[in-house]
Order: structure tokens, then sequence, then C-alpha cells
């Protein structure tokens, strides 16, 4: 038997290289370092709604810097979700329990066991709006290693403390 003439020989495509991280959370396994640094960002001016003092505008974004670093610590499995308790919305409380849960599931520990990240979550900036004196939107930017996610957070003052009443992971 003798082949056609005209038949072409097709290759096969070299292998494409395999991802080092597959699914929806990428982690590096380091060991964790010194505790994160805190920038806060202040926009010029702001974008505000209503007019706040510098100061207080200041402090808030302090406090708002502190809560976040707890909150994504939380959600890696460092600390236990009772540490905010007093500083969450009934709701945020439960969702960040769902998600340390799941972290936890995922990487087979217990969520707040004093579990060592691989990769030590930082929140490098925050922006804040004042849509009220007593309700501030804030922008948080995070760092896992060499990855970046954003977290929006809504804070309403509730007798003599601000409570998360929203919380969104990006």
């Amino acid at each position: 038997m003798t082949e056609p003439s005209n038949s072409t020989v097709v290759g096969i495509a070299p292998p494409a290289p395999i991802a080092c991280v597959q699914g929806t959370l990428a982690l590096a396994i380091q060991p964790r370092q010194d505790p994160p640094a805190v920038r806060v960002a202040t926009p010029a001016g702001g974008a505000d709604v209503v007019s706040i003092a510098r100061r207080a505008r200041r402090e808030l974004e302090a406090w708002s810097c502190r809560f976040a670093q707890a909150a994504v610590e939380i959600v890696g499995g460092d600390r236990p979700a009772t540490q905010l308790l007093r500083w969450t919305s009934p709701e945020v409380y439960a969702d960040l329990n769902r998600r340390a849960q799941l972290v936890a599931r995922a990487g087979g520990h217990q969520p707040g066991h004093a579990r060592v990240q691989p990769v030590r979550p930082r929140v490098v900036g925050v922006r804040t709006c004042f849509v009220d004196r007593g309700v501030v939107e804030a922008g948080l930017h995070i760092r896992y290693g060499q990855r970046s996610r954003a977290v929006a957070a809504r804070f309403e003052r509730r007798s003599d403390r601000w409570v998360c009443t929203a919380l969104e992971f990006a």
C-alpha cells in the first residue's frame, strides 16, 4: 500500500507548563516574618460627602487598617473570629467565621488556633469616604506575598465604637 501524496503530518503541540497554583485561593508557602507595617494613604481633599477633621480621618483610617489586618488573619486561620465580635455586625461576624471555616477545611487545619500562615497578609493602603459623621466606607489594599486583594468595608458608629456592617473581599 502506498500513502497518498497530499497527506500532511500534524505534530503534537509541546506540553504547556503546569501552573504552580491551581484553584482560586493562591497562597505561597513561606514562614511568617515580622508584623506587617501599615501605611495609611490619605487622599488629598478626600471624596467625603461630609467634611471631617483631618485628625478624625487619620484615627479612623488607622483603626480600619487594624480591623482589616485582624479580619484577613481570621480568614487565614491565625486568629479566632471571636476577636472581632465586638466590632462586627452579626452578618459580618457570620461571614468571617464561614470564610475561616472554608479555608481551614481546604488547608486541613483548625481555624483560629494560632496557625502560622505561610504568607502573612498585610494591609498596605486604605482610602476612606465619610458618607456621614457616623458612616464611613473604606477601600483597603491587602498584599499576600506578590498577590494583591481588595477589601471593601462599611463602618457605622454605634454608641461608643465603630462597627463593621459590611465586608467584601475581591
